[in-house]
């Protein structure tokens, strides 16, 4: 979806509401994120229910009669973003619609928001440049992670557990037989599994994403070429070079230098 123009305000709001609490009806003015990281809530629009749990971050659209119902256990905490908008068109609402109600609250999410509370509690204006681009920006991560997450509904979530190890030790020894005792698979299954859901074997994907560590510090430090390979997983820059080589096609040399240039840099093999 378009999301690049229109935007002409934005801002951020914490809230807290008791047990039982209700708020509504109301027509939604902006596009809005809501952040629920605790309790839950069930928001009717246009007669049609949609629960929130906690730990989601729902997206609500401009023009549509809301009300809400929260959590009757336990207070809910809140957060919300409000991106004020022109004109938007019909075939923009068509696009939002197409996306899931709510998805997980990611961690680039919670970042990108405390971001934006810090400005806020600046004094920033809502109607800066600096806070309506970073609006805009959380608009955009939320489309590309609810792609992602469509994605992945689609998956094993032995892969999905696989995939997260992968991610947070990548740079160790890591191998298959620990990455499947540890989501209680065995290997064989393990193997099976990311052939259909991924198109290739766990240690394929392993050091695929290796290789993507591995250009994304060559772009943005100034790690020499050693330090880079240990960071993204190599035991010796030599392997590191040979295996960019033969995945992007250039050297890490290359890759440094387009990257300095603004250039479009190495294509990278699609590991998500």
């Amino acid at each position: 979806m378009h999301c690049g123009s229109g935007y002409n305000r934005c801002y951020c709001r914490n809230g807290y509401l008791s047990s039982g609490g209700k708020l509504g009806p109301r027509v939604q003015q902006d596009l809005q994120l809501v952040h629920l990281h605790t309790g839950s809530m069930i928001v009717e629009i246009d007669g049609q229910q949609h629960a929130v749990p906690g730990g989601h971050v729902a997206l609500l659209k401009p023009g549509r009669p809301e009300y809400f119902c929260f959590d009757t256990k336990r207070e809910t905490w809140h957060r919300w973003i409000a991106v004020s908008v022109g004109a938007i068109d019909s075939e923009q609402i068509r696009q939002l619609d197409l996306l899931p109600f709510s998805i997980p609250l990611s961690d680039k999410m919670k970042s990108l928001t405390d971001v934006m509370y810090a400005i806020v509690s600046s004094g920033a204006s809502s109607e800066g440049e600096l806070l309506t681009t970073l609006g805009r920006s959380a608009l955009l991560l939320y489309i590309n992670e609810c792609q992602q997450w469509n994605e992945n509904e689609s998956k094993h979530p032995a892969v999905l557990q696989a995939k997260n190890i992968i991610h947070q030790q990548f740079a160790e020894e890591l191998y298959l037989e620990d990455v499947a005792k540890a989501i209680q698979k065995t290997p064989e299954h393990l193997i099976r599994l990311f052939r259909r859901d991924e198109g290739m074997t766990p240690a394929q994907y392993l050091w695929c994403y290796r290789v993507r560590q591995g250009i994304a510090l060559l772009k943005s430090t100034g790690l020499n070429v050693g330090e880079v390979a240990v960071q993204a997983g190599f035991k010796t820059s030599y392997h590191f070079a040979r295996t960019i080589k033969r995945h992007t096609g250039r050297t890490p040399s290359e890759i440094r230098k387009e990257s300095y240039h603004r250039a479009a840099g190495a294509s990278t093999p699609k590991c998500e």
